[in-house]
């Protein structure tokens, strides 16, 4: 299958504001709309419940999407073995897809944070940004990306809070934050 990008480039969304996930599944609605092809691989998700992974897989097949996580929270220098074969897994499928060169678009959705908890080796996402091929559009959202990914990224963009609900003692929404 011919790819419809003559030039794919890496695009980073990090932060510690809300709407890394949001801005890369935004783009995928508009690619598909477009006639892309996206596949999105979502790291540290362990529930295959929110709403928008009922939302994209109304888009199937031309947006496929994947989770992979363990159960529970992750805690930074207590990682739980289930959380790390998880991590590996997503990882695997990852360099499996982007690799083919079938896909216009890949989302890599909180790999920065798997890389952040020590899931997966930056190395290997280095690594795996130098061999990607050059028709495919690969996106990596999550918090905390290092300056050697900020470097290989052709757009950062970097969500900053300035105000969220939650400091009033909103909590998460159905349809709105999950």
């Amino acid at each position: 299958m011919m790819s419809k990008l003559s030039q794919g480039l890496i695009q980073i969304y990090t932060g510690d504001g809300k709407g890394k996930t949001t801005a890369a599944f935004g783009l995928a609605i508009r690619a598909v709309g477009h006639g892309f092809r996206v596949y999105i691989i979502q790291f540290m998700k362990g529930k295959d419940d929110t709403g928008e992974l009922g939302g994209l897989k109304r888009l199937m097949p031309e947006c496929q999407i994947e989770h992979f996580g363990g159960l529970g929270w992750v805690h930074k220098g207590e990682l739980q073995e289930d959380h790390l074969q998880e991590a590996r897994k997503g990882f695997l499928k990852a360099q499996e897809v982007v690799l083919s060169g079938e896909w216009d678009i890949v989302i890599l959705d909180e790999i920065i944070n798997a890389l952040w908890f020590g899931l997966i080796s930056e190395n290997d996402v280095l690594e795996l940004l130098s061999k990607k091929p050059s028709h495919v559009e690969l996106v990596l959202t999550g918090r905390n990306a290092s300056p050697a990914l900020i470097e290989k990224a052709d757009l950062v963009t970097e969500m900053v809070q300035k105000k969220h609900p939650f400091e009033q003692g909103v909590m998460a929404r159905q349809g709105i934050e999950y």
